[in-house]
């Protein structure tokens, strides 16, 4: 369904999902990104584009596309598309998709022989969130999970970050820590936590086996009773003054670890 710009009732939800005040559907902006949603066969509600967007060869066939199999669908001004825009510079695109499903049977259902989980407990800048993903992906991990007051994967920003990632990655989200180390245990995945205060180098872990990295919040680390709870801990060794790294530049270190592993064991 074409509507005009007079008919703002969609722009109206697009700006209550954008805020997280729609809970079943997501916000995606972008062209690259909303290509993405498409390719991964999320359910595209609602499309909205500019008019000069449209009119653009390869964007025009995305938002084609996009329309084929979207409910509704708005060619609106810049100005109209500015008002609903995350971005101070709007990207000229933005859909409305359905929730992807995140559950802990969702990450069941695609765990492999031997999975390779990223767990992100208590990570709160949705930035790094989306970074970690990317690199979770990218690495062949086969799922993460994001514990409860951990950033919403599926937050805008979080979502720019992730590249598509989290479109993706079967995903488990809302869980306790404590819930998270019996699942593993209890289907034998060994879990290792990141922490300065570990002897052991990453590098010296076997991450062949089935395994869920964790990695903590920056602000205050893992507590003492999280690694204690954790089959094992390791560090990133660190030349200088350096204290610790970005949570994202650290998974992406430990991961291609295990994937370097992994390849080397195949």
């Amino acid at each position: 369904m074409l509507i005009t710009s007079r008919d703002n009732s969609l722009l109206r939800q697009t700006r209550a999902v954008r805020d997280g005040k729609i809970d079943d559907l997501i916000y995606v902006e972008g062209l690259r990104l909303c290509e993405e949603a498409l390719h991964s066969g999320l359910a595209i509600q609602a499309v909205i584009f500019s008019e000069e967007l449209a009119r653009k060869d390869k964007p025009g066939k995305v938002i084609a596309d996009l329309e084929k199999v979207a409910e509704r669908s708005a060619s609106v001004s810049e100005k109209l598309l500015e008002s609903i825009s995350y971005t101070k510079t709007p990207q000229g695109i933005v859909v409305l998709a359905t929730r992807p499903e995140a559950s802990q049977q969702r990450l069941a259902n695609g765990l492999t022989d031997q999975p390779l989980l990223v767990v992100m407990h208590r990570i709160n800048n949705p930035v790094n969130v989306g970074a970690i993903l990317r690199s979770a992906e990218a690495a062949g991990a086969t799922g993460a999970i994001a514990t409860a007051n951990t950033s919403d994967p599926f937050s805008p920003k979080s979502l720019r970050g992730a590249m598509g990632s989290a479109f993706r990655l079967p995903l488990w989200l809302g869980p306790e820590y404590a819930e998270v180390i019996q699942w593993c245990q209890g289907i034998g995945i060994k879990t290792i936590c990141t922490a300065a205060s570990a002897t052991a180098s990453y590098t010296e872990a076997d991450w062949t086996a089935a395994t869920a990295l964790i990695l903590g919040p920056e602000s205050t680390g893992f507590s003492e009773d999280e690694l204690a709870a954790s089959s094992q801990v390791v560090k990133i060794p660190m030349q200088g003054e350096v204290e610790s790294l970005n949570v994202s530049v650290a998974a992406g270190i430990v991961l291609y670890e295990a994937f370097r592993q992994r390849r080397l064991h195949e």
